[in-house]
Order: structure tokens, then sequence, then C-alpha cells
């Protein structure tokens, strides 16, 4: 929302919000209401999603999970670490270090094209974060979540 400056002053008036653009043309109200489903964008369910997934996993570890970061990134960094395949990167575990709390990233670019669904999407974000957590807790991907690598 634009905020319109007001007069300097020894008053100390706060800032006024603006309701419209300066030349009064601005839209007024949300052009999708917030009961529709179109409401939130892509990437707001995205980043949900990926908080519902990341929330189940922790409640599987509690103790050894605790102090787990999981971030969105838009596309992987251009040079992958040394251990990493050519592949595309869907996500990358970062170990915990003294100053540091272990970090899962998610990278949405690399995921979000490869789900038609949002059953599909829940599932691959399921996958990634079960192989980073894995990787991060020294198990295998199966003993994190089980459940997706089933036949």
């Amino acid at each position: 929302m634009d905020v319109e400056q007001s007069p300097a002053g020894p008053s100390g008036q706060r800032p006024v919000p603006r309701r419209r653009d300066r030349r009064g043309r601005g839209r007024r109200w949300d052009l999708i209401p917030p009961h529709l489903p179109g409401h939130r964008t892509r990437r707001e369910q995205f980043d949900d999603a990926v908080a519902d997934v990341a929330a189940a996993l922790t409640e599987r570890f509690p103790r050894r999970l605790a102090h787990l970061q999981v971030v969105v990134e838009e596309v992987p960094p251009s040079d992958p670490a040394p251990w990493e395949h050519a592949g595309v990167l869907l996500g990358r575990g970062v170990p915990a270090t003294r100053e540091h709390p272990p970090r899962v990233v998610v990278y949405r670019r690399s995921v979000q094209p490869r789900c038609g669904s949002p059953q599909e999407l829940e599932l691959m974000l399921r996958q990634v974060l079960s192989e980073q957590v894995a990787s991060i807790l020294g198990l295998p991907p199966e003993e994190v979540d089980p459940g997706i690598w089933d036949g």
C-alpha cells in the first residue's frame, strides 16, 4: 500500500495511508476476494505446502529436528556443491554448525513445474524434504518418511 508522507513539522504526524495512486485511478480493493482460491499466489501456496510437510517431519523427530530451519528459495545456485550430481537440484540440506542450526533449502522453480496437482506436489515435497533431512540426520530416507518410499 502506498503511503503519503505528511509534511515535516514539529507536530510529528504519522503517514496517512492512501487508497488510490496519486492520480486517483488505482485499484481500491482486492481483485479476488479472500474466500476464493485464486486469492493466494502460487508462491504462497507452495510455501504453505512446504511448511505443512516440514511440520509433519518435525513431529516425527521432535528432539532431533527442534531447531531445523526450512527455507524456500526460487532457484538453486549456479555452482553446485562438489558432492551434488549435475542434474537439476530440487533441495539442499545444510548440516548444523556452531553459528547456524541445520537448514533445508527447497528450490521452488525446480520442484513446482514437475508437479501437475497438489497431491503430486505434496508427494514431491515429502520426498525432497525426507532426502535432505535424512542427509542431515545420517539416516536413510526410508526411515525418515517410510510412507512415500513404498513401491
